[in-house]
């Protein structure tokens, strides 16, 4: 399952609510910094645990990360990066 619902990461914080078990933790977004959010949101995009994977802003929400304010290029590179960490996970088993 991939997590792209952006601000609100919902579905990582419906696991979270539903499985305190999991150990899941949303803290939310920060304020914009736009020049510094679009390395980290490409660099933390991937999977939070076995089976859920995180991209775009839902990254910001789930990592604690900057909000990215009016520049959006690594919205399509997260979610590029996303799929290829799902085809080679995939592909690993």
């Amino acid at each position: 399952m991939v997590d792209a619902t952006g601000h609100d990461a919902e579905v990582v914080m419906v696991a979270a609510r539903k499985n305190p078990d999991l150990g899941l933790k949303v803290p939310g977004e920060k304020s914009a910094y736009a020049s510094v959010a679009e390395d980290l949101v490409i660099k933390y995009t991937g999977r939070v645990m076995e089976g859920l994977y995180v991209t775009g802003m839902a990254v910001a929400a789930v990592y604690g990360l900057p909000r990215m304010g009016p520049i959006f290029g690594s919205m399509i590179m997260s979610g590029k990066r996303v799929a290829e960490l799902i085809i080679n996970d995939l592909r690993n088993r």
